[in-house]
């Protein structure tokens, strides 16, 4: 029997009988899905299945890439062992905010999406925080002034709650099987050639890996393109350093 239902971070944490805990990580491609008891399972993509008298939860990841976990522990101190340590923005202050994510002097992308210094935020979501507060994603931690800092963690909490809200309304009309991180109505994210909703700017975007950071240059950089790895390594001298040499460039 289910006793009870955590958040740690972004795993999802499932109490049971005996303080046992089962602790999902879904990473990327994971899914959970709301299935009617005994349906067949879709081949591969299918991992874990938890069985309930009215129906069962399935776990699913897709693409090749296995990345989803499921871990389990005995105990509340074993649990908190899944922990990664990172503060709860809605039990934090600005101040303890900012001394997380001045720990190390790193990028503002990398800070929010570090699981050690804030819990809870991904790719998706430190898009639109950034976007919110109208910071640069490679601004250095350690350059922000007080004001600055102000906005950012304003920001964040503001943007959590929105989407917590957003969400949540949306699971009441019954289990959320459409998950994805990019949403129609987010501002920035994974919005690339889109007209920004505050200045009409195109949004631009840093690739790396299989993530990508979007963000409106108008808004966030003062004009200034960053540079894109893959693509700024191989123009170099001719990358655009401006939306105005981007426009530029085009008509060229």
């Amino acid at each position: 029997m289910v006793r009870e239902l955590r958040r740690i971070g972004k795993r999802i944490a499932i109490g049971v009988e005996g303080e046992l805990w089962l602790v999902l990580h879904l990473m990327i491609a994971g899914r959970l899905h709301w299935r009617p008891l005994g349906a067949k399972l879709p081949g591969r993509r299918s991992l874990a299945a938890f069985d309930f008298p009215n129906g069962s939860l399935v776990l699913t990841e897709a693409g090749a890439n296995r990345r989803a976990s499921l871990h389990i522990f005995s105990g509340e101190e074993a649990l908190r062992s899944a922990d990664p340590g990172g503060i709860d923005i809605f039990a934090s202050d600005v101040d303890s905010f900012r001394a997380a994510l001045t720990a190390e002097n790193r990028t503002l992308k990398r800070a929010l999406t570090d699981p050690r210094l804030v819990s809870g935020i991904g790719n998706a979501y430190s898009d639109e925080i950034l976007f919110a507060a109208q910071l640069s994603p490679v601004t250095l931690t350690h350059k922000l002034n007080q004001q600055e800092w102000e906005r950012l963690f304003a920001a964040t909490r503001h943007t959590l709650a929105l989407w917590i809200n957003r969400l949540c309304s949306e699971a009441k009309a019954g289990f959320p099987e459409k998950v994805t991180a990019f949403r129609e109505d987010m501002a920035v994210h994974g919005r690339y050639g889109a007209p920004c909703p505050r200045c009409g700017e195109k949004i631009q975007r840093i690739r790396y890996a299989e993530n990508e950071t979007n963000y409106c240059a108008r808004c966030q950089t003062g004009g200034k393109l960053l540079a894109d790895r893959s693509l700024s390594g191989l123009l170099r001298s001719d990358w655009p350093r401006t939306l105005e040499e981007l426009e530029a460039l085009k008509r060229h």
